[in-house]
């Protein structure tokens, strides 16, 4: 019962993360199709990655005919901030708890799971993370699969209510809604924003470093040299950075007020 009552929790703070999803894997589904890649494939893809920056990646690489290898170190390079995700997530976890629930745990750190899961005051139950997984997984691969299914018909269907609606008011109904479709794929910073509000709002620390995160973000995507730094390593390097200076200047105490 009370391994229900996680599960159901998790469940209920998982619904933004579904109804994100869903917007984002749908623009993904389209970008698949588009690809040349088949409906099961796209769906198999997301339902057994549950990664957008590498699925999108990976798209790229598919399109472009690339070796195996260059789509593993893709994946690789992009995907290593789960690794940092996890082994903060880690200390949320009982030393008691088995080897098999971290296993499958792990399969579903997402970004957005994370910033749901790191947010748990006290120690993380893996109920309450099969929960939060039992919304994300199905969300981000129906909306695959309808992308997949609906996406080139969705512009047309929409371009044509345009033109019945607006005449001629509207210059071009057809690119109207191929914008519109395109975009869905802002709802995935809309859940980043989502994550980071409320705890900011609550605590000046944490209102400081997420300004100073987006400072670094901006100076690294701009500056000349830093730009030049793949996105994965980008990730992995202001992860350190930020995590390192908020350690030092923000350390966390124990229940007995030591620093842990």
């Amino acid at each position: 019962m009370q391994r229900f009552k996680f599960w159901k929790k998790g469940l209920k703070d998982g619904i933004p993360i579904f109804l994100g999803y869903l917007a984002v894997s749908f623009t993904f589904g389209i970008s698949a199709k588009n690809a040349g890649v088949s409906s099961l494939q796209s769906v198999l893809i997301s339902a057994t990655n549950l990664t957008s920056a590498g699925q999108f990646a990976a798209l790229n690489v598919i399109a472009t005919s690339a070796t195996y290898f260059e789509m593993a170190f893709t994946q690789l390079i992009i995907n290593l901030r789960y690794c940092l995700m996890s082994s903060a997530l880690s200390q949320k976890l009982s030393s008691k708890m088995p080897f098999w629930h971290r296993f499958i745990m792990a399969f579903g750190v997402t970004d957005e799971i994370f910033g749901v899961s790191v947010s748990v005051s006290g120690k993380l139950n893996p109920y309450y993370s099969y929960g939060l997984m039992s919304a994300a997984i199905p969300g981000w691969t129906l909306g695959t699969f309808l992308g997949v299914v609906f996406g080139n018909l969705l512009p047309i269907a929409l371009g044509q209510l345009f033109t019945a609606m607006f005449g001629t008011a509207l210059a071009n109904p057809t690119l109207a809604a191929q914008k519109i479709v395109a975009s869905l794929s802002i709802a995935l910073y809309g859940m980043f924003i989502a994550i980071i509000i409320p705890p900011a709002r609550k605590s000046k620390k944490i209102a400081g470093i997420v300004v100073i995160s987006m400072l670094l973000s901006l100076a690294f995507a701009k500056l000349p040299i830093l730009c030049q730094i793949s996105q994965g390593f980008r990730i992995i390097i202001l992860t350190i950075i930020i995590a390192s200076v908020a350690a030092i200047l923000f350390p966390v105490k124990n229940e007995e007020g030591e620093v842990a």
